[in-house]
């Protein structure tokens, strides 16, 4: 039996929040968003809260919570500190129970992406084998999920492609099994140059259909597809950069926008692409188009 304590607080109140529960016996923290509000980082690898967050502290069952309930009710940092509720949580396996929350996933026509537990409901699909990890996403935000879709519909086999911002490395392995002949990922996150390589390698492709590498490692290519799903201020930033890493007439497939920043970026990017296409999903877009000659 676990005892657990849910506050809101603002952002800039959760780190000081987070050392009086660990000192008071918590013997876990997670942080969860409060108003449903998207976060953006300015650089890849950033990690930052949201504006109004919950924070869910877990104690043990014999841990007594009444002078930590008292002094909470009158700490000032904290939303709401009149509905400070402690909920007892039962014994449970919690790996499996983790497990049952992600499924395999769709993507297109004949795209899927399982966890390693599950097997493949179609097993003559192209199916990336792809478990969700703490860092980097697995297809299942929306942002991803739309330049999945866009490569399961467009790709064409033998393309050469950039993932700019590749993560865990799923649209490379998503580019690669699609039918792309060579995929050159890019991210500033050491991590993520990991998490690609170790995915690509559990989807038994050849380790040299996907080469990694650090923004300023990235070598003089021309490529067919430059994938970038980042956010709207560095998207702004590499424009020209991302037009030198294409061929006249390549597709470029930007992502991590919203709805509202559809019109910055096109207009930002309209000086080296021809932008056609735009698609709405959930307040995300995805914006297609080619390289001007």
């Amino acid at each position: 039996m676990w005892q657990q304590l849910k506050i809101q607080v603002e952002s800039e109140h959760a780190v000081k929040l987070e050392e009086k529960l660990l000192e008071a016996g918590a013997i876990s923290i997670s942080f969860l968003d409060a108003k449903d509000q998207p976060i953006f980082a300015e650089e890849l690898g950033s990690i930052f809260l949201w504006q109004q967050t919950y924070i869910l502290a877990l104690f043990d069952h014999s841990t007594n919570l009444d002078s930590l309930i008292s002094e909470l009710n009158k700490d000032l940092s904290i939303t709401n500190s009149n509905k400070l509720d402690i909920v007892e949580i039962q014994d449970q396996n919690w790996q499996e129970k983790w497990k049952k929350d992600f499924k395999p996933v769709n993507f297109g026509k004949n795209l899927w992406i399982c966890p390693s537990w599950e097997p493949p409901p179609d097993p003559s699909a192209t199916n990336i084998i792809l478990d969700p990890g703490l860092a980097f996403g697995s297809g299942n935000h929306i942002t991803t999920s739309l330049c999945l879709k866009w490569l399961a519909q467009f790709l064409v086999e033998g393309s050469k492609v950039v993932d700019y911002g590749c993560g865990s490395g799923v649209l490379s392995i998503a580019s690669a099994m699609l039918g792309a002949s060579k995929i050159y990922a890019v991210d500033n996150d050491p991590q993520a140059i990991t998490a690609t390589i170790d995915n690509s390698l559990k989807n038994r492709l050849d380790k040299d259909t996907i080469t990694t590498y650090l923004p300023e490692a990235l070598p003089e290519i021309k490529a067919d597809i430059l994938l970038a799903n980042i956010l709207a201020k560095p998207l702004i930033d590499l424009a020209e950069h991302f037009s030198g890493k294409l061929r006249p007439g390549g597709h470029i497939v930007l992502s991590g926008i919203l709805r509202d920043q559809t019109t910055l970026i096109c207009d930002h990017y309209e000086k080296w692409f021809s932008i056609e296409n735009s698609i709405i999903e959930q307040d995300w877009a995805l914006l297609t188009g080619t390289r001007k000659a």
